[in-house]
């Protein structure tokens, strides 16, 4: 394949909404708490007293950063353990009221995963990504609905979803609702209203290794896994404290940029959005133009492999997402577009971060239109 754009400059890093760079508080705080923080927090030795302060002190940030109460936050391995005990947990505690779970179409794989293990009913959404509320309100009010899930904003096209109105069909018909926030903690604030909510430390710039699950008080939830306390949220077995004490740190630095460092992406945002289509031929910008994630857009372009054009600009110095962002290793088509109807030939999710510059964005839009004509001229196109 022959490029004639110039390839020049530093490497960009365009996939935070995969995982964002560490926060320069995340790495102070960690280094600190692996001095304090490696004991078993249980123990009554200084050493697990220490321990036992950070922990509370994490669990306390948390606390705040999410309005709710220290002991209604917990910790798992990872976002995708917390939103998959959120579901499975909720389904359990709720058994006597019903078994099943009403899911939009474009939630995360590892939702859609844990709703496989049982009965389920799917929610569209319209050709920007938005959920239909008025098929959620039939689904939720139907016998035998144990929980909800959410998305709080599409993680492949960034498409805000109605949160506030969905969770008040859901408390009409008397059934939790889960927000799987992972994409808008620490970016923006989540409506109010769910009963269920869960993030992941390394999409907000904390370390991997770090999920948070909120349960609100009254709301049943019985352990899926076996442990000794079926009925207090948390991951069998040890925490890794000093990630989760990192976590809580740059949780609160990046909160504190929040309004700031919107505005600025979304400002660039906004360029690729405008750009990408008049630059390059036979090209779709999918999701809503306005209610939308500031960091994140995606589009796809006809008669071009995603695979292909992710190997080409990642030689060219861009990191991005194609195809199906929670299942990138596949590549498959992703089910989110094919949920919304959309073109998702070539699809290339670009997403922003603190790190991410104006020069990053303008070298991305000179390359590109080079990189598309050679694929689609390789491709006879």
């Amino acid at each position: 394949m022959e490029f004639t754009g110039d390839p020049a400059g530093p490497a960009a890093y365009l996939d935070a909404a995969t995982a964002s760079p560490l926060h320069p508080v995340a790495r102070e705080a960690l280094l600190a708490a692996l001095a304090d923080g490696w004991a078993d927090p249980a123990r009554l030795y200084s050493a697990g007293r220490r321990a036992q302060q950070l922990s509370d002190a994490a669990r306390a940030a948390f606390a705040e950063a999410f309005a709710v109460r220290p002991d209604e936050v917990s910790f798992w391995p990872s976002g995708t353990a917390a939103a998959q005990a959120a579901v499975l947990g909720g389904l359990t505690g709720r058994a006597r009221q019903g078994d099943t779970l009403v899911h939009s179409a474009i939630e995360h794989s590892a939702v859609l995963h844990a709703a496989a293990r049982g009965r389920a009913t799917e929610v569209g959404v319209d050709r920007l990504g938005r959920l239909d509320l008025d098929a959620w309100d039939r689904a939720v009010s139907a016998p035998g609905v144990a929980l909800a899930s959410l998305i709080s904003a599409s993680h492949e096209v960034g498409t805000i979803q109605p949160v506030a109105a969905a969770a008040g069909y859901c408390s009409e018909a008397g059934v939790p609702l889960f927000v799987d926030a992972a994409q808008t903690v620490g970016r923006a604030d989540v409506p109010p209203g769910w009963s269920l909510l869960s993030a992941s430390a390394h999409k907000w710039g904390g370390p991997p290794g770090v999920g948070v699950l909120v349960v609100r008080k009254g709301v049943r939830w019985i352990s899926p896994y076996p442990q000794d306390d079926l009925y207090r949220p948390g991951q069998p077995g040890s925490v890794d404290l000093p990630a989760v004490v990192a976590a809580a740190a740059s949780l609160r630095a990046v909160q504190a940029e929040a309004r700031t460092e919107s505005v600025r992406l979304s400002a660039l945002v906004d360029r690729i959005r405008e750009q990408v289509p008049a630059l390059v031929p036979d090209v779709e910008v999918v999701g809503d133009p306005a209610q939308r994630l500031p960091h994140l857009v995606t589009f796809s372009c006809l008669y071009v492999d995603g695979e292909a054009l992710l190997h080409a600009l990642d030689r060219a110095g861009f990191a991005v997402s194609s195809g199906s962002s929670c299942t990138a290793s596949t590549l498959r088509p992703s089910h989110v577009l094919e949920a919304m109807g959309v073109l998702s030939h070539g699809n290339v999710r670009v997403s922003l971060h603190r790190g991410t510059t104006e020069a990053d964005v303008d070298r991305f839009l000179a390359v590109l239109p080079g990189l598309v004509e050679a694929i689609r001229k390789e491709a006879g196109m």
